[in-house]
């Protein structure tokens, strides 16, 4: 059996033959494996790399942005873009000029006018300024009210499972919680084609303990239920109820979630992160991600110990997250 990466990296050279490429936007081209990565993935055909701007070791067939002829056009367009989305927030048309100097606000403004269809930043920049970036360049997405993000994780049998939010929101409140749930569900459907069954973890399984954390995830799980009837998602679960049939079925007999999820949501950052850590380094899974979501278009940030590899990674999963 292929491995999840594999089988992204297929769909995304596949979009690629078919004269459908997704153009990916790397704006922090002062680093080497960014220009790394750009190449590769130009030799592979799994997406069009675009350049912020040029770089001695960039192939010449790669494009770039800066040495378009039509680049001061697409910088007037990213202004006005800027002054449609931050009027409210006091934006002038003099700030908006100055604001897009900044090469990863500048590159979300692109994707959201349309240059490209999403883009990969953080080797170099912080996420928190990557965050800034797309939430000022971008926006939220129809019925998001944060930006949260989540891990694929392919345990060694190759079992895919998803993690939410593992880097993004410290301490979520339930209606935090219930948007993660949601939009984690949809991601995991999409990049895996399996059907999302999404677990609310806690240290409690349906009444088992009573503290305020434990009613901030059953509260969450009755707001998911409103927003997304259809989504099958339960809580309060433990990690074993979740995953096991038989614990679930003892802890839990009358969920349709518990043994069988592969989706779960963890209370707080604390959790998810140690949790995706724990069973990378002690399960031997293989995490990808984070992968951000809950903005109006694939928006990724890296870690800046990330490699070149890596970035070919996340370009091939931004890819699948493109709407044709």
């Amino acid at each position: 059996m292929s491995s999840i990466l594999d089988q992204l990296r297929q769909g995304a050279r596949q979009q690629f033959l078919a004269g459908k490429p997704a153009r990916i936007l790397l704006p922090e081209t002062s680093d080497e494996r960014v220009i790394q990565a750009a190449n590769s993935l130009h030799e592979l055909g799994l997406v069009t790399p675009i350049c912020l701007s040029a770089h001695k070791d960039l192939n010449p067939q790669i494009e770039v942005f800066e040495s378009q002829t039509d680049c001061e056009h697409w910088r007037s367009k990213a202004v006005a873009e800027l002054l449609r989305l931050r009027a409210a927030k006091g934006m002038t048309a003099a700030k908006a000029q100055s604001a897009i100097e900044n090469p990863l606000l500048l590159a979300t403004l692109l994707i959201g006018c349309g240059y490209a269809d999403g883009g990969i930043a953080g080797s170099i920049a912080t996420t928190a300024d990557v965050l800034r970036a797309g939430i000022q360049g971008l926006g939220l997405a129809p019925n998001a009210r944060i930006v949260s993000s989540y891990f694929l994780m392919e345990l060694q049998d190759k079992r895919v499972v998803t993690y939410a939010d593992c880097s993004v929101i410290p301490d979520p409140n339930s209606e935090e919680l219930a948007d993660i749930a949601i939009a984690s569900a949809a991601g995991h459907q999409r990049l895996t084609g399996a059907t999302a069954n999404v677990a609310l973890l806690s240290f409690s399984s349906k009444g088992s303990a009573e503290h305020p954390n434990i009613s901030k995830v059953r509260e969450a799980v009755t707001i998911a239920k409103s927003l997304a009837p259809l989504l099958n998602i339960d809580g309060e679960l433990q990690f074993d109820a979740a995953i096991i049939p038989s614990i679930g079925k003892n802890k839990a007999p009358n969920s349709k979630v518990a043994g069988q999820a592969n989706v779960f949501v963890f209370p707080n950052l604390d959790a998810a992160n140690i949790a995706y850590k724990i069973t990378e380094r002690l399960a031997g899974a293989t995490a990808l991600g984070p992968i951000l979501q809950g903005l109006n278009k694939p928006w990724m940030d890296l870690s800046r110990g990330c490699k070149a590899s890596d970035i070919v990674d996340l370009a091939a999963i931004t890819a699948m997250l493109v709407d044709k």
